[in-house]
């Protein structure tokens, strides 16, 4: 159940397998930045961060002569220690855009400043620890980052329109998706009612197993994305979609073996992955809401919005999604108080005020 189920304890297997493989194509100085850092982060963020510091290293080789055809494993501190300010600006402007065919890519300024995070940390690590004497990423800004206050969701109308296609259809849906919606309806609409009442997160939807949902007192416990295990509460109309779905679809599924207790199969019979129910959502959104990007992360943007302008409870709400800062959750009520600034704008009618005070003006 939760965390010590098996689908949890193989998914942290395999991610400590992958780990251990990128750690040996790291430099032994960066391998002892990831491995010092494995007390405080999780296995899935030191995987990014490898990849990241692959990147870095890769970029060395390539640009670098003296480094020409040299495993990036292979190279010492004394070259690490050796990069100026002026090297990082020109990786920084590699990450922004890269026209090789070989590594084409293409970051916004959001993604520079997480892939330039663990690069940063390397170097004040290894500087902490005096295997270098400078910090080259210290005098290198980043990229400046507005606060986007403008969190996409679903208004109760739309929320509405995307439950009520997964029910009856709509006539957009080619005659193969209707076929196939027969199928899976009563599973995509526990999935979307589920997510859009609980305000959880794909993996977490994704890593449920039967017996982690009661639904005798209508809760379920979840495995947050830092590894810590919570129990949620869902109302009547997440309930009855629930026990709809196992008492129909579930149960004509066979479940491949090692599956049995996945509480979302796919028609294959495996458990539901993170990219199916990520395309699910988008499937369903892009027919009912098209004039808006929906993803599942939208999905939680409006459940913690409308549960904070129910509640007008911040706490509560970076409780139930599971923020562990509440400077992320001050975002669903920065739109909340935006919503208000609009409303403002027709709340006051000077024309109608200034009629009202020339008729007393005129008693007088």
């Amino acid at each position: 159940m939760g965390k010590n189920s098996e689908y949890y304890k193989d998914k942290q297997k395999q991610q400590t397998i992958r780990l251990r493989e990128l750690l040996d194509q790291l430099p032994p100085s960066a391998k002892d930045f990831i491995q010092a850092k494995q007390v405080t982060a999780q296995t899935s963020t030191l995987i990014q961060y490898s990849y990241d510091l692959i990147t870095f290293f890769q970029f060395l080789v390539d640009n670098n002569p003296t480094l020409k055809n040299k495993n990036i494993k292979d190279i010492r501190i004394d070259t690490i220690a050796a990069i100026q300010p002026k090297d990082i600006e020109e990786y920084q402007r590699y990450l922004e855009l890269n026209i090789d065919s070989l590594h084409y890519h293409e970051n916004g300024k959001k993604s520079i400043a997480r892939k330039m995070a663990p690069l940063r940390g390397m170097y004040k690590y290894l500087v902490r620890n005096k295997d270098i004497d400078e910090n080259p990423t210290e005098l290198v800004d980043l990229p400046r980052l507005k606060k986007d206050k403008n969190i996409v969701r679903m208004n109760a109308y739309e929320v509405q329109s995307i439950l009520q296609l997964i029910e009856t259809g709509n006539a957009t849906m080619s005659k193969r998706q209707q076929q196939f919606l027969l199928k899976t309806r009563n599973r995509d609409l526990a999935i979307l009612t589920l997510m859009l009442n609980t305000g959880i997160r794909v993996s977490e939807c994704n890593g449920l197993d039967l017996d982690d949902v009661d639904l005798k007192v209508n809760s379920m416990v979840i495995v947050r994305k830092g590894g810590g295990q919570d129990v949620l509460y869902f109302g009547p109309q997440v309930h009855d979609v629930l026990t709809e779905y196992l008492l129909t679809e579930r149960k004509t599924i066979l479940p491949v073996k090692g599956h049995e207790k996945a509480f979302f199969l796919s028609m294959q019979g495996k458990r539901m992955s993170v990219d199916a129910i990520e395309n699910l959502v988008k499937k369903y959104a892009k027919m009912a809401v098209p004039s808006k990007h929906i993803t599942p992360h939208k999905l939680r943007s409006t459940y913690g919005t409308a549960l904070y302008r129910e509640t007008g409870d911040i706490r509560l709400v970076a409780d139930v999604l599971g923020h562990e800062n509440i400077n992320t959750t001050i975002d669903y009520y920065a739109a909340i108080e935006d919503e208000h600034k609009r409303e403002a704008a027709d709340a006051v009618d000077y024309s109608q005020l200034n009629k009202e005070e020339m008729r007393r003006h005129n008693k007088s």
